[in-house]
């Protein structure tokens, strides 16, 4: 392995290339050449360090971005990862990496590469947001290590923007006790039913429209989330493993489960507690406008008359409940418990969307007390 300089005459003028010249574990020879002695004097130590512990991939030269894209969709789909994920990760590559860098040969990529790459998607005429390209972002390094290649993007990254982050604030983003209050009075039979169940256990619209009377137990009062349904209507495991978990409810809504439950004349074959009236699974949409038409109905909306809020709102309005002091009329449940009912990943989900709502430890009259006692 070594790096040499060469100068060839291009248009008649000499030109100086370094080129890092070496053999892969195969015996197969490679040369790279770079406008600087340090770019491949880099590339050189990198590539001695990776063979000589077995971690060099040799890359065909016709192997693009496209097609690495191309095989990495594949290998998600034979991997059985749901539908809707798929088709997202497909817009990604479609509208978002093939344009920018699709052409680029894997075997001449940098990290300077990589870096520009995620320089466009923040800039330019056809800057992406940054959650969007954040996500982007991963798709893209995730093709990158399905590749073989995936140390070109470590360290390269789209930082989340915090400090532009709007809070939660109720009344905007989660209703207040009475809309909550007014909506239920103004639903019935199911939508009465659904928005009860959901205020009241923070279930995510997927798991509600999967939800299986099998799964609600009447006699403990308490329902597990054991299945969801995507966009596309398809059943099955819910986001992740911290989502499989068991929420209590009360006598209020174990009442309306129990009516329903008699109301509904049967779930089908699917046992849905929610279902289309043949029993199939539910739209989102529908769902959406049905929650829509009783906002206005219960007169939650905003200046210009339409609904305040989306069907998300409720499990925002359950977190708050189980944060909220009991002298508010909340529970003043611990953080932990919180993560666990709301089936997030991390307690660091948790507190990032709603540490603020959090009630603070500051009681002044202790403070007083202490204060008194240190001070005289």
């Amino acid at each position: 392995m070594s790096v040499r300089k060469k100068i060839v005459m291009t248009k008649g003028e000499p030109v100086t290339w370094w080129l890092a010249d070496y053999f892969d574990g195969t015996g197969r020879r490679h040369q790279r050449r770079f406008p600087t002695k340090r770019e491949a004097t880099a590339h050189h130590d990198q590539t001695k360090t990776a063979i000589r512990a077995g971690q060099h991939v040799s890359l065909s030269a016709d192997l693009t971005v496209a097609i690495a894209a191309d095989k990495w969709l594949k290998k998600v789909d034979a991997d059985g990862r749901e539908r809707a994920t798929l088709k997202t990760y497909g817009e990604h590559v479609k509208h978002h990496i093939k344009p920018r860098i699709g052409k680029q040969p894997l075997a001449k990529m940098t990290r300077g590469h990589v870096e520009h790459f995620r320089d466009s998607l923040l800039s330019g005429d056809k800057a992406l947001s940054r959650i969007l390209a954040r996500h982007v972002m991963v798709s893209f390094k995730s093709i990158l290590k399905n590749a073989g290649v995936g140390h070109l993007g470590d360290h390269v990254r789209i930082e989340k923007a915090t400090r532009t982050r709007q809070r939660l604030e109720v009344g905007r983003d989660i209703p207040t006790t009475q809309e909550v209050a007014r909506m239920v009075n103004a639903a019935s039979g199911r939508m009465r039913t659904l928005i009860m169940t959901a205020a009241s256990t923070g279930l995510r619209a997927s798991e509600l429209r999967g939800l299986r009377w099998s799964d609600v137990d009447l006699k403990s009062s308490e329902l597990h989330v054991r299945q969801r349904a995507d966009r596309f209507n398809v059943i099955g495991s819910p986001k992740s493993e911290g989502s499989h978990r068991t929420v209590p409810f009360g006598p209020g809504v174990e009442l309306a489960l129990k009516e329903w439950k008699l109301a509904c004349n049967g779930s089908g074959d699917l046992d849905l507690v929610f279902p289309t009236l043949s029993g199939a699974v539910e739209r989102h949409g529908n769902t959406l406008r049905r929650f829509e038409r009783i906002q206005v109905k219960a007169g939650v909306v905003d200046k210009a008359g339409k609904p305040k809020y989306a069907l998300h709102a409720l499990r925002h309005f359950f977190a708050s409940w189980c944060i909220n002091r009991k002298a508010d009329g909340g529970r003043e449940l611990p953080a932990k418990l919180v993560q666990s009912y709301l089936g997030h990943s991390s307690i660091t989900m948790t507190l990032d969307v709603y540490g603020h709502l959090f009630p603070s430890n500051a009681d002044r009259a202790e403070l007083a007390a202490s204060e008194k006692a240190l001070f005289g």
